[in-house]
């Protein structure tokens, strides 16, 4: 490490909490030259972030990025925490990172700071979710994994990433969505508004070639919703009784001496009514089926 920059930004102070958390050894004579300012690594000495959500970085923001890093250097530091003599390993910006590398830069501007696993995969996560644009498909995975390695609810996530707990459970239903769904999602072949109408069709086949028709005919998300009303009401349309069940029908009212109907939808589900006139009817029909 080199020389340090005294000034911290507000906005990176309130972002980061414990500004002054010691990050060295009691018995570290650098003690006093690292705490709660921000000191150049070089950047040999610094590793990506195990725990970072984002799966995938466009290119060309990134070259455009690396482009302004060569210009105007580094505006705003990125986090890291010490894991060993001179290693460090990044906790928020990871994306500034990369750019730097691709920009030949040698040292980068860091504040230093404590994490344990499970707190750096919290505060990667808050941070990049609040902060950049990841996909959906990687907010979901990334609200999945905080609810999995942290045991998190639902509740309890939403308070971290200060969201409430309808759309971290939107989110969280992207990932039932069939794969290939997922993919256009995160690829931007389709909107969060597509996926959103796509689960609420009856099953994953319906799904798919709901799918197709969007990327192929350009389908918005209402007449992907207009799908679904039409879905809805050709499943609880009625249909007209076979020969077969006409013939039941009219078996069971000579039988019980009652107006009996039977009604199916298309969905396969239906009703068999057997009508009576007074409480008396009624027993007297009950009681053909207690014989």
């Amino acid at each position: 490490m080199v020389s340090k920059k005294n000034a911290l930004g507000k906005g990176l102070s309130a972002l980061l909490e414990n500004a002054k958390t010691d990050i060295t050894s009691s018995n570290d004579h650098q003690k006093s030259d690292v705490v709660g300012s921000i000191t150049r690594i070089k950047i040999s000495s610094i590793s990506p972030n195990p725990f970072q959500p984002r799966l995938d970085f466009d290119k060309e923001p990134l070259v455009e990025l690396s482009n302004s890093i060569k210009e105007h250097g580094i505006i705003q530091p990125i986090t890291v925490r010490k894991i060993g003599r001179n290693e460090f390993q990044i906790i928020s910006g990871e994306r500034r990172y990369q750019a730097s590398k691709l920009a030949g830069i040698d040292e980068l501007p860091c504040f230093i700071r404590i994490a344990d696993d499970q707190h750096m995969l919290e505060m990667a996560i808050v941070e990049n979710v609040q902060r950049k644009d990841l996909n959906a498909i990687e907010i979901a995975l990334s609200y999945q994994r905080l609810i999995d390695e942290c045991n998190l609810s639902q509740e309890e996530l939403g308070k971290k990433v200060s969201k409430n707990r309808s759309t971290v459970a939107n989110f969280l239903r992207l990932l039932k969505l069939p794969i290939e769904i997922q993919k256009a999602l995160r690829d931007d072949k389709i909107t969060m508004g597509h996926a959103r109408a796509l689960l609420a069709l009856s099953n994953e086949k319906e799904m798919l070639i709901t799918l197709n028709e969007i990327l192929e005919n350009n389908l918005s998300v209402r007449a992907v919703e207009e799908k679904r009303k039409f879905q809805v009401k050709s499943l609880n349309s009625t249909l007209a009784l076979s020969r077969y069940e006409l013939r039941m029908q009219n078996n069971m009212a000579y039988q019980l001496s009652s107006k009996v109907n039977i009604k199916k939808k298309a969905s396969g589900k239906g009703q068999i009514i057997i009508s009576f006139n007074n409480q008396d009817d009624l027993n007297r029909i009950l009681d053909n089926f207690d014989q």
